[in-house]
């Protein structure tokens, strides 16, 4: 990490990390507040990010056989009634529209906060038969759920997601699928934006709404809070017999299907920020970087650096790398902060001394490094100092994961580790949700996931002191 502060407007994380977080969002034009209170704008460079996301995201859904669909944004208040768990997890949260122009609308209608709901009334429409099935599919749209407190990507009242459904012939299609999507998530979470996750199985207490199974993956920021990346349900026929979803089966009976959904939204930039960011802004990982490589002429008034800055933008973008070159009359100093500041991974440099040597200067943004490449081996040194950086930040990240995962056999023990380290405590635990409520209670932290990477850490658990059932993790979580 770049250790000279260079950005006055942004607040140290070491000494306001909420506040550091909201400034990066701004200074780094990711979003801007909208005049309706809990909504955000997605400003151009974060939705650049978002985008490539999109595009990577979608490939891997592709891959499976996924295909992308568009449902209606407003739901019908007795379609959402339909299943109780889920009319009652999500009714504290929902937005309503009750006029249609000057009439009022004879039933209200809920702008969607999932859309469980309007999958399941199409099926009920359009499957027939066992050879139609499995029916994939994914959307891109947002949501809104009335969120009483708010913060840029992490809670707002509007979100921009992707929602996966699916409904299967069998049980165990439908289970391989939840898990399949989940090892998707986790994949892209720790191969695209360098951060590693914990994977694991939620408790009842926290699972989706109507879900017989959620299925997470846990990250943990740079001020060692937990944060929920991204999750996976197995609803089993729950949902299909609360809304007549049948099909004729291969003994010729009707049967119900078996259904899943997954999903990932924006909260994934948030993640990006808070695992990587620094004092100097945002630090992106190359794979998701709208700008991978920034060209800076230093005096580009000189005759032919100007010329030359154009000349090594068409050569890295040739390359196939997203690049852009910086020809206005800024200073150096203000042109290598901003472009710092938006976690631009590199930064070229390139002046007269440099043209005559026939190199350029590389500066990379996770760690300050300045390094001289040669302009014949760019096809070379681009390539690996972007690796370099990718990799250099997921090592990192791990690093801080690793060290902030701390084993407790009491709930006073666990209180002292979360009060003096953070990060994720790690106890036995009898799998009673009243003992799930005393570490909130009395701990002050939430399960995160029951891992499915299993540790005895002995036999009692750690609330009750009854015979364990599993190793959980509990943290203070965003």
């Amino acid at each position: 990490m770049a250790k000279e502060k260079k950005v006055e407007q942004i607040t140290d994380m070491e000494t306001d990390f909420a506040q550091w977080y909201t400034d990066i969002c701004r200074k780094a034009e990711l979003v801007e507040y909208a005049s309706v209170k809990g909504f955000t704008i997605l400003r151009p460079y974060g939705y650049a990010i978002w985008e490539i996301m999109q595009h990577i995201m979608d490939a891997e859904f592709k891959k499976t056989g996924h295909v992308n669909v568009a449902m209606p944004v407003l739901i019908p208040e007795s379609l959402l009634k339909k299943e109780g768990e889920l009319v009652n997890g999500f009714a504290p949260e929902c937005a309503w529209v009750t006029m249609g122009g000057s009439e009022q609308l004879e039933e209200r209608l809920a702008f969607r906060p999932t859309s469980e709901t309007m999958f399941c009334d199409h099926w009920s429409r359009v499957l027939h038969s066992y050879r139609e099935l499995p029916m994939l599919y994914n959307q891109w749209c947002s949501v809104i759920r009335w969120e009483k407190t708010t913060r840029p990507f992490l809670r707002s009242r509007e979100f921009w997601w992707q929602e996966g459904h699916t409904i299967h012939e069998t049980a165990e299609e439908a289970i391989a699928e939840t898990e399949q999507q989940l090892n998707c998530y986790a994949d892209f979470f720790e191969k695209v934006l360098a951060i590693p996750v914990v994977r694991g199985r939620k408790t009842d207490k926290e699972k989706f709404a109507g879900a017989e199974a959620t299925y997470t993956v846990e990250c943990l920021m740079k001020d060692h809070k937990a944060l929920q990346g991204a999750t996976s349900h197995y609803f089993g026929d729950k949902f299909s017999r609360a809304y007549d979803v049948t099909f004729t089966g291969r003994d010729n009976k009707l049967q119900y299907p078996f259904q899943t959904s997954w999903g990932s939204t924006t909260r994934m930039i948030g993640a990006v920020i808070m695992a990587h960011g620094d004092n100097n802004g945002l630090v992106l990982p190359p794979k998701i970087a709208p700008i991978q490589v920034i060209i800076v002429p230093v005096a580009a008034h000189k005759p032919g650096v100007a010329e030359k800055a154009q000349e090594l933008l068409d050569k890295v973008s040739a390359l196939g790398f997203r690049a852009k070159a910086d020809f206005s009359d800024n200073s150096l100093g203000w042109k290598c902060a901003q472009y710092e500041m938006k976690g631009v991974p590199l930064r070229l440099e390139l002046g007269p001394r440099d043209i005559e040597n026939n190199v350029c200067v590389a500066v990379r943004r996770d760690n300050g490094e300045k390094v001289t490449v040669s302009l014949d081996e760019l096809d070379k040194q681009i390539p690996a100092l972007l690796d370099a950086v990718q990799q250099s930040l997921y090592d990192n990240a791990l690093d801080n994961l690793e060290k902030h995962i701390f084993a407790a056999s009491s709930i006073d023990e666990a209180k002292q580790l979360q009060a003096e380290q953070g990060g994720f405590i790690k106890t036995m635990w009898c799998g009673e949700e009243v003992c799930e409520l005393k570490m909130k209670e009395e701990g002050g932290m939430s399960s995160r996931c029951i891992p499915f990477k299993q540790e005895q850490l002995g036999a009692a658990c750690s609330c009750c002191g009854k015979p364990a059932k599993h190793m959980i993790y509990w943290g203070v979580a965003y």
